[in-house]
């Protein structure tokens, strides 16, 4: 189904290439990195929010925690992106987005931080996910699936059960998010995947019950444009997967 129809009776919708057209709502990616000096309050405010349990890392996929022998960690802004069409502001606070949803598991352990604030761990965020089941379908209408929020805790920290997404065409597959700071601001983008991840993934079912593209993410620009600075650096966590990122926000 292409992005401009209604969903379909079940509260579905196929994701399409279409979803890069500015006129459903979406930007073209725009590349905002800020790192901040070494030895500024900034990077011991980062260490503290980020250098805990699941080795947190940065947006820019580097650890938190600078290695043996470096300066202070970087503080980095997320790279913003469109929320593509199918956006829904539920305001439904839950960790469990799956609704019963199959697919292999994925733990999010997402720490948001305001840069321009010298990168102290931002309590009280309002953060939103949403994505494609295994199949590459969006929830629509009253359907909720795959879909959900969080509050960020006084670390700034929050955490989301889902699946990986399935992969539809033009697109490297992805997870959407928006971070509201207050009821004014927001800050949208996306998480990519590690390519040889999404293989194995579209390998298992229920994924395979649908051939795979050869190279999920190299067909997409905006996976070229921002992929080293927002793919998940996932590690294996029982059936299924576990990151942790560090959001960047102005």
């Amino acid at each position: 189904m292409a992005e401009n129809e209604a969903g379909t009776a079940g509260g579905t919708a196929r994701g399409t290439a279409a979803e890069r057209e500015a006129g459903n709502g979406t930007s073209r990616t725009s590349r905002r990195a800020v790192l901040l000096a070494a030895g500024s309050a900034g990077a011991t405010a980062l260490t503290t929010a980020c250098g805990g349990q699941g080795g947190t890392r940065g947006a820019a996929g580097q650890p938190s925690r600078p290695p043996v022998g470096t300066g202070t960690p970087a503080c980095v802004l997320a790279t913003e992106a469109g929320a593509g069409p199918y956006y829904m502001d539920l305001d439904r606070v839950r960790s469990d987005i799956t609704e019963g949803r199959g697919g292999v598991p994925l733990r999010l352990d997402l720490t948001v931080v305001k840069v321009s604030e010298g990168c102290r761990p931002l309590e009280g965020a309002r953060f939103d996910v949403w994505h494609a089941d295994s199949s590459g379908d969006y929830s629509t209408g009253k359907a909720t699936f795959l879909r959900g929020t969080q509050v960020t805790d006084a670390a700034g920290r929050c955490v989301f059960r889902t699946i990986v997404p399935g992969w539809y065409a033009g697109l490297a597959p992805h997870i959407h998010f928006k971070v509201h700071p207050d009821a004014r601001t927001e800050t949208t983008s996306q998480f990519f995947f590690p390519e040889d991840v999404l293989l194995q993934v579209y390998a298992r079912r229920p994924y395979a019950r649908r051939p795979a593209p050869k190279h999920p993410n190299s067909r997409d620009s905006r996976y070229r444009a921002a992929g080293t600075t927002m793919t998940l650096p996932l590690s294996p966590d029982g059936a299924g997967y576990r990151a942790a990122f560090t959001v960047g926000i102005a």
